[in-house]
């Protein structure tokens, strides 16, 4: 598990996934060990111009930044299992990671690769009073970086100086950001699209590297956002706003369209997946300069008589021929209500002033009627977004302020966004069961803003939160309300939010739990045993099983086989011993493993059709020498049996 990591961080240089990818698709460009860059260009000319000009951004570290990208994480997954086994909890589908994000985005890429629709993010802007410093937990040597990297170790012990002392250069803020950014991109699914917010500090940078990471063709926007009002300023111009950078994974992202009010289209019906989602904020009202007869008629429902405008004296004297003035009408004619009522595009609503009939506005509606066909009031409620969108008082941190004050309390915690914000970005892009992620999650503000919008529009989507345990500042209301770290705050916000939110929206019975991990790194004296464990011994240690608990070592295997935080996994009892079974995997984590156990084992295999797991996972300290090879002599006849399958043994330590 951790030192097989350990061993292949040791082998990683830079570039090193992308030489994978080339070898795969272009074998014939590598001859003896090297790469012949001149006929990959061969292969490439008539498909895209080569250029030899070029431009990019450069600064100190931007090599050891791929690098550390490149690494694999040695943290393990340790499940909260008495928060997680709340009712609340135990089926939620979101997920609230306390940990590094740069250690959390490696765990996720094994399950979630190209999978995550919308990534909305916060990270420091590097304006000097945001305390951002940049430190890592690497532990490379001069020599050792010089070689990974093919620098001078001048060059190596600049960067590591850059490491070690902290630093709130460009250099390091860039250095922090570039390989976050990378894993971020491998995440998005293909019509995926990530906001980022910056103020001037970096903004400038960022886009120059998102540009690199993301491809300055999949800019979306770049959206100025009014943070508080202008108030008094001894500046000629107000610092008073940051941005909103919007990138998709590819050229051609799904987004969808807003309403010229912004609501957006939030409900949904028993016609959702042909018609899209719809509103209702029009009447079957028209106001008409010129009368049109066909648009002037009763309508009959529930009992109820209706006429255009309200009145029946209005109707009958139109059909008299007074139509001396502005008169009022149906939207519709008669053969459309008609067919909209039998379609279910009409609503009556009953209120204390009356009753009034409504179309459903659709967002995507077009219904065939025989050889005729309507579309549903699509097109013209929607808009292309402007630049200036967020300049309104609606997105400003004022609104954050009191988000947060609403469920945790005043100044409890700073820098955090308005959930206009949040929401804003999920009616551009996700929809039904999409995955929403925040690896700077703060004080959750996307935790709380994707519950709310679910509650509002009735979808189900989730969130992938991430904060590393920062402790808050001496001092401060965080500390004298109690709380000792960041992801406290944010866990404590959603929970407070999720009361305010089924007090506000009784019938919604959607997800408002979460399940909590936390991500910790082994001990120095772990990493020691598992260096000095001999595979061959006669005996395991037992001491490296309970130094982690079985739970532990099982999520990071399945978050590792690419089952995800929130599965489901079975666990087998035979002769008193417990396995863990998913899917194609069974997992044996306990010591002690019998030989009446392997026998119920290996009959399990031979007579229950439904049970065929192909990969047998092991953790090698757990069982002796004689065990495994036990267990592989037994189960090795599996190969020759009526199933016929080939069993993988995979032995991780």
């Amino acid at each position: 598990m951790i030192k097989d990591i350990i061993d292949a961080n040791n082998n990683v240089t830079v570039g090193a996934k992308e030489i994978e990818i080339l070898k795969e698709h272009f074998p014939a460009c590598f001859r003896n060990g090297s790469f012949d860059i001149e006929r990959l260009k061969e292969y490439l000319k008539d498909k895209i111009h080569v250029t030899e000009e070029g431009y990019e951004l450069r600064f100190l570290g931007k090599n050891y930044a791929r690098l550390l990208a490149s690494l694999d994480t040695t943290t393990v997954i340790v499940p909260d299992a008495e928060h997680n086994n709340l009712p609340e909890n135990k089926d939620s589908k979101n997920i609230y990671i306390s940990g590094d994000n740069l250690d959390a985005l490696k765990h996720l890429l094994k399950s979630y690769a190209a999978s995550i629709k919308c990534i909305y993010i916060d990270p420091p802007y590097n304006t000097g009073s945001d305390d951002f410093v940049y430190t890592d937990s690497f532990n490379f040597t001069v020599e050792e970086l010089a070689s990974k990297l093919s620098i001078s170790e001048e060059q190596a012990s600049r960067v590591l100086d850059l490491t070690r002392r902290g630093s709130a250069t460009h250099s390091a803020w860039l250095m922090f950001m570039l390989p976050r950014l990378l894993l971020a991109r491998d995440l998005l699914s293909k019509d995926g699209v990530i906001f980022i917010s910056i103020d001037d500090n970096e903004q400038s940078n960022l886009k120059l590297l998102c540009d690199e990471v993301f491809g300055e063709e999949n800019l979306i926007g770049s959206f100025p956002r009014i943070t508080k009002r202008g108030g008094k300023s001894s500046d000629v111009i107000a610092q008073n706003h940051d941005y909103l950078f919007i990138y998709s994974k590819g050229a051609a992202p799904l987004l969808y369209p807003l309403e010229h009010n912004d609501a957006g289209f939030k409900y949904k019906d028993s016609h959702f997946e042909q018609r899209g989602y719809y509103k209702l904020n029009q009447t079957l009202d028209y106001d008409s300069l010129q009368y049109s007869s066909s648009l002037d008629y009763p309508i009959i429902m529930d009992g109820e008589t209706f006429y255009p405008g309200g009145s029946e004296e209005d109707y009958i004297d139109r059909q008299k021929g007074n139509h001396n003035r502005a008169d009022w009408c149906w939207r519709w004619s008669k053969d459309k209500f008609k067919f909209g009522l039998d379609n279910d595009f009409i609503v009556l609503k009953r209120t204390r002033n009356g009753s009034r009939i409504y179309t459903k506005t659709y967002q995507k509606a077009f219904i065939e009627d025989g050889d005729k066909g309507y579309f549903i009031d699509y097109g013209d409620r929607t808009k292309s977004v402007s630049t200036l969108e967020l300049t309104e008082n609606i997105y400003s941190n004022d609104n954050a302020t009191k988000d947060v004050a609403q469920t945790i309390g005043k100044k409890i915690f700073d820098y955090t966004k308005p959930i206009s914000l949040i929401m804003f970005a999920l009616d551009l892009c996700v929809r039904n069961d999409d995955i929403v992620l925040d690896f700077f999650s703060g004080s959750g503000t996307t935790g709380e803003s994707v519950m709310r919008w679910n509650a509002e529009t009735r979808n189900t989507v989730r969130y992938i939160l991430v904060q590393i345990p920062e402790q808050v500042k001496e001092n401060t209301s965080a500390q004298k309300a109690g709380y000792k770290t960041i992801d406290e705050i944010g866990q404590a916000r959603i929970k407070l939010a999720v009361n305010k939110l089924r007090k506000e929206n009784p019938m919604f019975h959607g997800d408002l739990g979460f399940k909590h991990f936390t991500l910790q790194e082994p001990t120095n004296q772990s990493i020691e045993k598992m260096e000095q464990f001999d595979p061959h011994s006669i005996f395991g240690d037992k001491t490296l099983v309970d130094e982690f608990g079985v739970p532990t070592i099982l999520t990071t295997w399945l978050v590792r086989d690419g089952y995800g935080l929130t599965s489901d996994i079975k666990t087998l009892n035979i002769e008193g011993y417990e396995l863990y079974y998913m899917d194609k995997h069974l997992y044996i984590i306990n010591p002690n493993l019998s030989n009446e156990v392997v026998a119920s084992l290996l009959d399990r295999y031979q007579s229950n059709a439904g049970f065929n797991p192909q990969n047998i996972v092991i953790y090698g300290y757990a069982l002796s020498w004689g065990e495994l090879q036990g267990l592989k002599d037994s189960l090795r006849v599996i190969r020759d049996g009526e199933k016929n399958m080939r069993i993988n043994f995979d032995i991780r330590y």
